[in-house]
């Protein structure tokens, strides 16, 4: 009886390295909060839902994104000078307005800044009229 040597896999194809991930293209929002200026009323259950539209949200591609509805799953443009809140030092004059998501089905909306792929929350209008007139 013959014996079957078994050949020894090679585990370095099977590494991913950190310069792949550097040139992976993400065509999906990435959702960054460290900007996010909180004022929660404890409305536990507005934030559930709006944990729940952040998933469906990255399900969907920016070109998807910019073609629906605003009060759906787009995106609206709401200049500076309406938005109540002082705004965060870090936002610079040349800033001239935020873009503006739904926050769940009710149409609170959450407010931010994209740059490339991440949307960086900056609030999110637990109740109608804190963050600006409807």
């Amino acid at each position: 009886m013959s014996r079957k040597r078994v050949k020894p896999r090679n585990l370095e194809r099977k590494k991913i390295s950190t310069s792949s991930l550097k040139e992976t293209k993400f065509d999906y929002p990435i959702f960054c909060f460290k900007y996010l200026q909180l004022n929660s009323n404890g409305d536990y259950k507005f934030y559930f839902e709006f944990i729940k539209r952040l998933n469906k949200l990255c399900n969907l591609t920016w070109n998807e994104i910019n073609v629906s509805q605003r009060h759906g799953f787009g995106i609206e443009k709401l200049p500076v000078e309406q938005i109540k809140p002082k705004l965060p030092k870090f936002i610079t004059p040349d800033v001239k307005y935020l873009l503006v998501f739904r926050a769940n089905g009710d149409n609170r909306p959450f407010l931010g800044l994209r740059k490339d792929n991440i949307f960086h929350i900056i609030f999110i209008e637990e109740r109608f009229g804190d963050v600006y007139n409807h």
